[in-house]
């Protein structure tokens, strides 16, 4: 999308362009998401300096980054004594200790929390199992690319996270079909679907010559390192930009999801074709099985 020359862009018509704005369109939401979070997480780090020392010196900084595009925003607060640390980004795999770092999500305001994932991950093969109401979905979990991604996802499933939960948002001619938020309404009028999560965040992963390809599972973010519970399937080609980590391959029941796409979509504001699916998508319930 932003690697297009002005030629490529004037050539663009008819559902290549419906595509294009469809594209524009997600990104400019999760743009907004993260401009949200991060007025969020600027208001929480100086609410709490402010609560445990006398104010009188110190700027506080809080930044918050989307796909390639940087969106910065400083906070200048009365002079302070004490400057509170930058939030700590979560730390990658390693693979020398077989650990994956989570940390506290200080924007996020919709969340269920149910704890943070163990530091010790399993890179062994994984199956997950998505039971609808329309039937079961099956991926092939890539733990060795993703460890940190499929350790959370492993978690979350443990604590029935996922457990009746709608998903929210679906594209038609941009195809894919986005959930994992465990307090979306899914009916195209809630104000805040999109924004739930489970409190903590991780690293993105396994980007390098990343394709959003249909049978593709990938998480949704609002930045880099910004990965939460929130992901989405595709079904037909996106043409997103590698900024998203794809953690596992559809193997089984993606009809379901064509057929949800058939019966349309709620229409949002931005008239991009996205929205709440017609047919609603129930997860019942998230299993995940690994080969020893």
């Amino acid at each position: 999308m932003g690697n297009r020359t002005s030629r490529e862009v004037e050539v663009v018509t008819g559902k290549d362009r419906q595509k294009q704005l469809a594209r524009e369109h997600y990104q400019r939401q999760l743009q907004a998401r993260a401009e949200h979070e991060q007025k969020a997480r600027r208001n929480a780090i100086i609410g709490t300096t402010a609560a445990v020392v006398v104010v009188i010196g110190g700027v506080v900084a809080a930044t918050t980054l989307l796909g390639r595009g940087d969106d910065d925003a400083t906070a200048s607060a009365k002079p302070s004594a004490s400057i509170k640390p930058a939030v700590a980004d979560p730390k990658p795999y390693d693979p020398a200790k077989g650990t994956c770092g989570y940390v506290a999500d200080e924007g996020s305001g919709q969340v269920k929390n149910v704890g943070t994932p163990p530091e010790k991950v399993s890179t062994a093969p994984a199956t997950m199992t998505i039971k609808t109401n329309l039937g079961d979905i099956v991926a092939r979990l890539d733990s060795e690319k993703a460890p940190c991604t499929v350790n959370s996802f492993r978690f979350l499933a443990s604590k029935d996270y996922f457990d009746d939960t709608k998903c929210h948002r679906m594209g038609t001619d941009f195809p894919i079909l986005q959930c994992g938020d465990p307090l979306a309404k899914a009916d195209g009028e809630n104000p805040t679907d999109g924004q739930g999560g489970p409190g903590y965040r991780f690293v993105n992963e396994n980007l390098a010559g990343a394709k959003y390809t249909r049978g593709v599972l990938a998480m949704a973010n609002s930045g880099p390192n910004t990965n939460g519970s929130q992901f989405f399937i595709v079904f037909g080609d996106t043409g997103l930009t590698p900024d998203y980590t794809p953690f596992g391959t559809v193997t089984k029941g993606l009809e379901i999801v064509d057929k949800v796409a058939k019966k349309g979509v709620i229409a949002s504001a931005g008239g991009d074709g996205t929205g709440a699916p017609k047919q609603p998508v129930v997860i019942k319930d998230v299993t995940i099985t690994s080969k020893s």
